[in-house]
Parts: structure tokens; sequence; C-alpha cells
């Protein structure tokens, strides 16, 4: 990913050892692994998120688009996307229709 040789890390480690002292570097090495941790599920979370905006925008677009063609003779992508919206729809009202029984 960085593209860091062995020679690297080590000639970073010795710097550490000197600069931090054996003592601390055990905790800031810890701190530094708990940071990294930190943001990559910050940067894994942030990509979820756009991943699903993209996909609820495409669900819009295709649903403008097959209320344009009247939700008639629709090509086979569009009437997924109607079937998919449908069959959300019917999944949220469930709990409802269960509690007017």
């Amino acid at each position: 990913m960085f593209d860091i040789g062995f020679l690297e890390i080590l000639v970073v480690g010795v710097l550490a050892l000197l600069v931090l002292g054996p003592e601390r570097l055990p905790g800031a090495m810890r701190s530094v692994a708990k940071t990294f941790r930190s943001v990559r599920a910050m940067a894994t979370g942030f990509k979820t998120e756009v991943e699903e905006q993209l996909r609820v925008h495409e669900l819009h677009e295709n649903l403008k688009k097959a209320e344009q063609q009247g939700l008639e003779n629709l090509s086979p992508d569009l009437q997924k996307t109607v079937d998919d919206l449908k069959a959300s729809a019917e999944s949220v009202n469930k709990p409802y229709d269960k509690d007017k029984s």
C-alpha cells in the first residue's frame, strides 16, 4: 500500500526507539495502531454510505423512468427496480397490517 521496504521500517523503528525510549514505545505503538484501526473503520463506513446513497439514487432514477413510461412495457432493469420497490413497500407495511388485526 505505501511501498515501504524492510530497511525503511527498521530505520523508523530505531528512530522511534531513540526518541521515545523503551518505556514509552509500546504505548505509542498501541496508540498508532488504534488510530489506524479507527481511520480504517471510518473509511469503510464512508464507503458503505456512499455506495448506499448511489444505489438509492439509481433506484429513484429508475422509478422516474418507469413512471414516465406509465409502469407498462418496462425494460427488465426497470421492471426489477419497480418489483424491488414494491417488495420493500410490502415488507414495511406488513408489521403495521398485523397491528390492525
